[in-house]
């Protein structure tokens, strides 16, 4: 996939799953946010809280973040070639999708929603997130849009590592830093498109754009793969996406959700550099060996747990609307939430163990494999 660095890896290793148990442990606090994010939008308000998670869709750009960031990590020097690479994170990601799919499709034709064959056909194809439509976006499991952005960022990503592993720290600086001005470019850019939908699915849909934050972490990742340590703290990373999300709260009290200067758009653009910070200060913390509270033994088992939590979380709202009914009292808002938030966490620690890494563990034994290193010629000992 690309040049190797100096100081090799067999091929096909990889370090482990959890090697940065932090990030493993971010991956549930990000989902956590998303969740809460669909929760306060579609099930009802808990005062301060939904407040604060108003705009947590946010999470996805970090998953995203992290995505480029743990590919750089995992496959820099790796020598996996590109076709392992790719039956790899299919074989990660796909086995979920289409259940979830499955459940998703079943739960709306029990409640008589409109279905459309040519758009759940094109999700399970991770395709939908190019197209311009509504119907597509929201197709099959409205939480999977996502898996056609990483669909693309892992078609690019071993040309991409080929074209940034061999440069310098500096090159990998200016391109993180170019993806994030671009970010905040094309924000203002979109104004200029009249349809709501249309400048939503350009900002936050299309792979092209969503991919900038990809590449930041790619280029983050190379760099600690590399040896850079940044000198932020955790606790200020942290502590500056907080911070972030706080401000949201009387931007979004000040202008309405429709407007392209709205914090909708803005919130997942400008958050790049932010998630960019707190991964990396996250692995820097791991490398030196620094407890964090983000990687003890539950919060793997939550971080392994949160991408089908993320895939069934809206799934089981819409079930638990619709034996409930839509809460009209705040306690009736926390009983929803509570039910929710345990139903399709528990619904999502059985998935992962039975489905998710079964599955994945299948598709990896019968797909491709790195070739095996050749032995080394032996040397004939001097006389």
């Amino acid at each position: 996939m690309s040049p190797r660095p100096a100081r090799q890896r067999e091929a096909g290793a990889a370090p482990s799953r959890d090697r940065l148990p932090s990030l493993t442990g971010l991956r549930f606090w990000a989902a956590l946010t998303v969740v809460l994010y669909h929760l306060s939008r579609g099930a009802g308000k808990i005062p301060g809280l939904s407040e604060a998670v108003w705009y947590g869709r946010t999470g996805v750009t970090f998953f995203f973040v992290l995505s480029g960031f743990v590919l750089a990590w995992t496959y820099d020097g790796a020598g996996v070639p590109a076709k392992v690479f790719m039956w790899r994170r299919f074989a990660r990601i796909w086995p979920m999708m289409v259940v979830t799919t499955a459940l998703s499709v079943a739960v709306m034709a029990v409640q008589n929603d409109a279905i459309s064959g040519a758009a759940v056909t094109t999700s399970l194809v991770l395709l939908h997130a190019w197209v311009p439509d509504p119907v597509y976006a929201s197709a099959g499991n409205p939480a999977a849009w996502s898996l056609s952005d990483e669909a693309f960022f892992y078609a690019v990503f071993p040309l991409l590592l080929a074209a940034l592993a061999p440069r310098r720290a500096r090159t990998w600086a200016w391109t993180a830093a170019g993806c994030c001005v671009a970010l905040l470019l094309v924000w203002p850019a979109a104004s200029t498109v009249s349809d709501t939908f249309l400048r939503v699915w350009a900002l936050d849909y299309v792979p092209l754009t969503r991919s900038l934050q990809f590449v930041v972490g790619v280029a983050a990742g190379l760099a600690v793969r590399r040896g850079w340590r940044p000198r932020v703290p955790l606790s200020v990373a942290v502590g500056l996406v907080v911070a972030w999300h706080l401000l949201l709260i009387p931007w979004s009290r000040a202008v309405p959700d429709a407007l392209w200067y709205s914090p909708y758009s803005a919130s997942q653009l400008l958050s790049t550099p932010l998630f960019a910070l707190l991964v990396v200060a996250a692995a820097r913390a791991d490398l030196d060996g620094r407890r964090t509270g983000l990687g003890g033994t539950w919060m793997i088992r939550l971080g392994h747990w949160s991408f089908a939590w993320y895939l069934i979380h809206e799934i089981v709202i819409r079930i638990v609307k619709d034996f409930r009914g839509h809460p009209v009292s705040l306690s009736e808002t926390i009983e929803v939430w509570t039910l929710v938030l345990v139903i399709s966490l528990a619904l999502s620690a059985a998935a992962y163990q039975w489905i998710e890494r079964p599955a994945e563990r299948t598709l990896r034994r019968l797909g491709p494999r790195p070739a095996a290193p050749r032995p080394r010629p032996q040397t004939a000992c001097a006389e």
